[in-house]
């Protein structure tokens, strides 16, 4: 059996059951148009597949958003998440890489992300939702209780969830797909490992191992892509949007933000 006659007899067991495997996809560090984003957005408009783009406030273009409001009113929707608000690492060198953890005073690392918050308000309006994506999909836990009084009512980092709400009024939904091997060389894992990350998370919330109520996420990073994984992202966002035992959700209602319908309209840089 290949990986991809797993992923459809797991959507087979879901809908067996009359149940829907819910799944998102977040795409990491966009900045500004290009080709490989257009292609991106390509894909999300042929397969009416939902996307939800996590910007790196301090460096977005304007350009950025241009793009994104010139696109056809009728593809899927496109979202802005918050990724960071850099994406530097502060942490020394012997240690994993932080943008939000320790090494700095807790309410500057606040206070740049509330810059962001900003940032990303004023160039993408309202397609921007409150939800943080940390870089390196790592956050000081000790910053978490104060998100949501900064008006982040989500986040979302990567591997399966401890808890819905890691802190009240903030909801956390993470991704469990990343198709890229990262280390020693940066390059799509292969066609069977990454189906397995995902039929392994649809699986274990089928059967209880793991939240049922956390969407299955897939997590790519649209400027370092190759051929391999473009061609696979192409053939499992079909095989998604054709099963009817999968609903691929949109960022607005993974993490139950009311989003308006306006055209956005970026401000000059």
């Amino acid at each position: 059996m290949t990986g991809w006659d797993s992923l459809q007899a797991e959507l087979d067991l879901w809908r067996a059951r009359n149940r829907q495997a819910t799944i998102w996809w977040r795409d990491d560090d966009a900045v500004r148009p290009g080709p490989a984003l257009d292609r991106l957005l390509d894909l999300a408009s042929r397969h009416d597949a939902p996307l939800a783009l996590a910007v790196i406030p301090a460096a977005a273009e304007t350009a950025l958003a241009q793009s994104l409001a010139g696109r056809p009113q009728d593809e899927a929707p496109v979202a802005v998440l918050q990724h960071g608000y850099a994406h530097r690492n502060h942490e020394p060198e012997d240690r994993k890489k932080y943008e939000l953890g320790p090494a700095r005073p807790a309410a500057r690392v606040l206070a740049e992300l509330v810059d962001g918050r900003d940032r990303l308000k004023e160039v993408f309006g309202t397609r921007a939702l409150p939800v943080l994506v940390p870089p390196w999909n790592r956050i000081a836990a000790e910053l978490l209780p104060a998100l949501p009084a900064l008006g982040f009512r989500g986040l979302s980092a990567y591997t399966r969830r401890d808890a819905a709400y890691p802190s009240p009024g903030l909801l956390q939904v993470n991704c469990h797909l990343d198709p890229i091997g990262w280390k020693p060389a940066r390059r799509f894992l292969g066609e069977g490992a990454a189906l397995d990350l995902l039929c392994g998370h649809l699986a274990a919330r089928r059967e209880g191992r793991a939240d049922p109520q956390e969407p299955s996420g897939i997590l790519t990073h649209h400027a370092v892509h190759d051929e391999a994984l473009w061609r696979f992202l192409d053939r499992l966002l079909a095989t998604l949007s054709a099963h009817p035992g999968a609903g691929l959700l949109t960022a607005a209602a993974v993490f139950d933000i009311e989003q308006r319908h306006e055209h956005d309209v970026p401000l000059s840089a």
